[in-house]
């Protein structure tokens, strides 16, 4: 009886792939039909596409429970805004507001004829008014208010035309101390005195009202066509800018693809093209391709029916399921043409589907395994993506197994009947002497490789067989090929160790967006102060206890030492009580007396009531604020928020917290790292089980993970060389790293495996010979797709282009250099094992050949006549035929059921 050498889960699965190839080959229309009514049903869902969308910031792109969530609930909870008291150093959100930035591109911005032209568009401003509901609504009702009136931007009233001796950064007036280093920007001191200053922003806060929204549209619709003397230069923003941003440029993937559909049908046209009439596979590409984009449509239709978020970062999934239908159509094409041409499409279909089908559903089984781990992100634009992602990539392979299957029969129909690709019409497979060269070329065809029975094989799959193979293989090509490969490694960990984390709020929005402009001004002369960050006593505390009030301004003392921390202008309700209570004579180590005095002090300092919350006639909770300064890039901004964090966390008085509306977004660095970690772990976790049951060889799994692993590092590395943060955007990306890299892998180590040469660098001729040339098609394919996407004005488009350009670049190399060479130094085969071979008999034993099932050995036998095999090789006219004894059956060897 027979045995083969395989997995015992890869072989029914293998079975069930070449019945289900027969059934399509049998019924080819039902399975081209049924797929296209399921698209155009499921394509409905489209309709939906802008009422599902959903680019909340804060919702799609921090972690949804960031610690500084938590603290702003807080926040907001104990120390509740007051309406008619107005402080944007205690606001809990950014609140409702809009912002002017006027710089000077040389020269001093603090000069009378600049300044009138400032105060000409402040007064602009003011006069602004929008009509809701038949109300006009004027700047006057809408304006967040301090004592009755709106709030003003005193740099305009401190002035007054007196640019002389303007101290920096506090300058008192009318008896209070007006902070100014977040209103005059780009200054020169000299001993606390202005001497020169470059731009200057001005504030208008709002009030959460009805035609609050208008009027900030109103404003932006206006200062857009705003233009200044010559020398001064405007930018502006509003509380509204970042989402109308995003969501303007959610869709603008959608032209972007239409353009990458057109350049890989063409592509793929071409690369399919044959001059053989009957051979030609360009409709057959053509529908491939249709494939691919039939997925998305149905995908993407199921899941807005099912009303699932639409955020940006999913219109980036698209291209991915292009490159994934492109690069699975070109490996079914490639096992179709390795079969004979004058078998029945039926069988053809079957053999196709035994080998290509089982391929494709390792690559896909990861691929969505890896997706649906994406899940657990902290990131909600994550888990759209990832959703997005692996449930078009199921339909993709659903498709690509039945539609294109379909499609495949329908041409192999064709071919069997020997018809032109185009009209059809039955076509001569031999010319007629005399014909013109012409009739040759277009009235000829049906040839085919008379040796093997298969068509003729593309002479770029010869270069791999006869000359890329045989070079890749020679000793001193491994030792480069070594080398190479460690140059690759070095240069990605490099990268690694230099890695920026965040995403950069500007590069939510498009390059010609007037948000970038005002980041890049505010970055360029406001980054010298950070934010004025609250310091919050989550519990209650005996203030008026002279010890707990020691330990409390121990903990303050070390915010205060932080390098980051301007001491100077930090501020403190409790240090100015007790000011108060040493100019009244107060002893405010008694309880009664502290708390009996608050009253009279919060009428002295009214914005210090803000800070206390007093409850039965006890504080709860209180806050401080410390101003932090130079915080001008993510790394700093990464210092400081840790920092601040760790540095409450070490106070033992009290429960501590650290919040400042900008936290929510920084949350980010707390988990960016650990997550991708987490996610890229779980994935090639879960990529090694699959490989183990799915690739008939233990050793060849580790080298599919091994190479997973050794991509991920040179994209992360290079990606950081390129300038690409490590954020939730690229996150996703990284993970779609892994998918592209088992199909690369997965494709070529399975190809070795089920070779049946007899030694590794054979193996691997054959191997590059068989998938080489469609894994570069699926590469080459999917890089000139994403190429579009680099001349892309969104920031999200261009990182995605960048690294699924180093993904697909690193992954080919792996796939048709390194991987190759590496298993030919580690074989993980077991077909170059001794075969003792005795004399040939005088008499050949009746024998039944089993048909080769695909895997490591080229024929299967046993005897009929005789109780028991012989150990001894047999050779006849055409083969070799092995047979071995029940009783020493190999290891890892299960019975074949075939065999009688």
């Amino acid at each position: 009886m027979a045995f083969y050498r395989t997995d015992c889960i890869e072989k029914p699965v293998s079975k069930l792939f070449e019945k289900l190839g027969h059934l399509v080959g049998s019924y080819p229309v039902w399975f081209f039909v049924i797929p296209l009514i399921m698209s155009a049903a499921l394509g409905g869902g489209l309709y939906f596409l802008k009422d599902r969308e959903n680019n909340d910031v804060e919702n799609q792109f921090t972690p949804i429970n960031g610690p500084s969530k938590q603290a702003r609930h807080f926040v907001k909870e104990t120390f509740p805004s007051n309406d008619s008291l107005f402080s944007n150093q205690r606001l809990y959100g950014e609140g409702n507001y809009s912002v002017i930035i006027i710089s000077v591109v040389e020269g001093n911005i603090l000069t009378g004829a600049l300044f009138e032209e400032i105060s000409e568009l402040d007064k602009q401003v003011h006069s602004l008014s929008v009509k809701t509901n038949q109300t006009q609504i004027s700047f006057k009702d809408i304006c967040a208010r301090e004592n009755g009136d709106c709030v003003s931007n005193p740099i305009l009233d401190i002035t007054d035309n007196k640019f002389a001796n303007i101290s920096f950064p506090i300058k008192t007036w009318k008896g209070k101390d007006v902070f100014l280093g977040s209103t005059v920007g780009g200054v020169e001191e000299r001993g606390g005195v202005i001497q020169e200053a470059r731009a200057i922003r001005l504030f208008y806060f709002l009030q959460d009202n009805n035609g609050t929204s208008e009027w900030l549209q109103q404003f932006q619709n206006v200062l857009s066509k705003k233009t200044l003397s010559k020398g001064l230069k405007v930018s502006h923003f509003t509380s509204l800018s970042r989402q109308e941003e995003i969501e303007k440029h959610t869709t603008d993937g959608i032209p972007l693809f239409s353009i990458t559909y057109s350049i890989a049908i063409s592509f793929s046209v071409f690369s399919c093209m044959r001059l053989d009439n009957v051979r030609n596979k360009i409709w057959v590409s053509f529908m491939g391709v249709m494939s691919a984009g039939l997925a998305v449509l149905s995908s993407f239709g199921l899941l807005l029916l099912f009303r699932v978020p639409f955020v940006i970062t999913v219109a980036n999934s698209p291209f991915l399921i292009l490159g994934i239908g492109v690069d699975d159509m070109f490996i079914m094409l490639s096992n179709w043409q390795q079969t004979k041409v004058k078998d029945p499409v039926e069988k053809r279909m079957a053999e196709t589907f035994k080998e290509a089908a089982m391929s494709i559903t390792i690559t896909t089984l990861t691929d969505v395994l890896g997706f649906y781990i994406g899940l657990m992100s902290e990131f909600r634009s994550v888990q759209a993506f990832c959703l997005y992602t692996s449930t078009s990539i199921i339909f993709c392979y659903i498709y690509n197994i039945l539609f294109f299957g379909s499609v495949l029969a329908l041409n192999g129909r064709r071919e069997q009947s020997n018809r032109h690709w185009l009209t059809c019409c039955k076509l001569p497979t031999q010319t007629t002497k005399g014909k013109s060269l012409a009739y040759r070329l277009c009235c000829v065809g049906g040839d085919y490789d008379q040796e093997t029975g298969a068509e003729k094989q593309q002479p770029i799959a010869h270069f791999f067989k006869f000359y890329y193979g045989p070079f890749l293989i020679k000793p001193w090509t491994k030792v480069c090929v070594m080398l190479l490969y460690l140059g690759y490694l070095a240069g990605g960990i490099y990268g690694c160790f230099n890695l920026q984390q965040g995403i950069n709020m500007r590069d939510l929005a498009a390059d010609d967006s007037y948000v970038v402009n005002y980041y890049d001004d505010n970055q360029k002369f406001f980054s010298r102060y950070g934010p004025n960050v609250m310091v919050v006593v989550s519990e209650e505390l005996p203030y008026w206890n002279k010890s707990s009030r020691s330990e409390l301004n121990h903990c303050m003392e070390k915010f205060y030492n932080l390098t980051f921390v301007n001491q100077n202008l930090s501020v403190s309700w409790l240090d100015f009580y007790l000011q108060f209570a040493q100019t009244q004579g107060l002893n405010l180590d008694n309880e009664n007396i502290f708390m009996e005095n608050l009253s009279s002090f919060f009428q002295r300092y009214p914005e210090f009531k803000l800070d206390v919350n007093i409850a039965e006639g006890k504080i709860n909770a209180s806050r401080f604020f410390v101003q932090t300064f130079d915080i001008s890039n993510a790394s700093m901004e990464i210092m400081m928020f840790n920092e601040l964090r760790n540095t409450a966390q070490s106070c033992s008085v009290a429960k501590l917290l650290v919040f400042h509306p900008l936290f929510i977004y920084l949350d980010q660095y707390l988990v960016i790292v650990s997550g991708t970690i987490q996610n890229v772990g779980f994935t090639t976790a879960v990529m090694l089980v699959v490989s183990l049951l799915l690739i008939p060889n233990p050793i060849c799994s580790l080298w599919v993970t091994f190479s997973i692993g050794s991509v991920i590092t040179g994209v992360t590395g290079f990606m950081a060389l390129w300038g690409v943060n490590l954020d939730s955007i690229s996150m996703i990306i990284l993970v779609v790293c892994i998918g592209f890299t088992v199909d690369f892998s997965a494709h070529i180590s399975y190809a070795f495996v089920s070779s049946k040469k007899s030694t590794a660098n054979e193996r691997a001729v054959d191997a590059l010979f068989s998938l080489g040339y469609p894994v570069l098609q699926g590469a080459a394919s999917t890089i000139i797709g994403v190429l579009v996407l680099a001349a892309s004005k969104n920031h999200i488009f261009r990182t995605f282009f960048k690294i699924m350009f180093l993904v697909m670049i690193f992954g080919l190399a792996h796939s048709i250099i390194f991987i190759p060479v590496f298993l030919t130094l580690l074989s993980c085969s077991s077909n170059e094992t001794k075969k003792k071979t005795t004399t040939v008999p005088d008499v050949i034993p009746k024998v039944i050949m089993i048909e080769n099932k695909g895997m490591a050995y080229d024929n299967y036998a046993f005897t009929k006549d005789n109780s028991h095999l012989c150990r001894q090789t047999v050779k006849t006219q055409s083969t070799q035929i092995y047979f071995i004894p029940n009783n020493e059956m190999p290891s890892g060897w299960c019975r074949d059921p075939d065999c009688p």
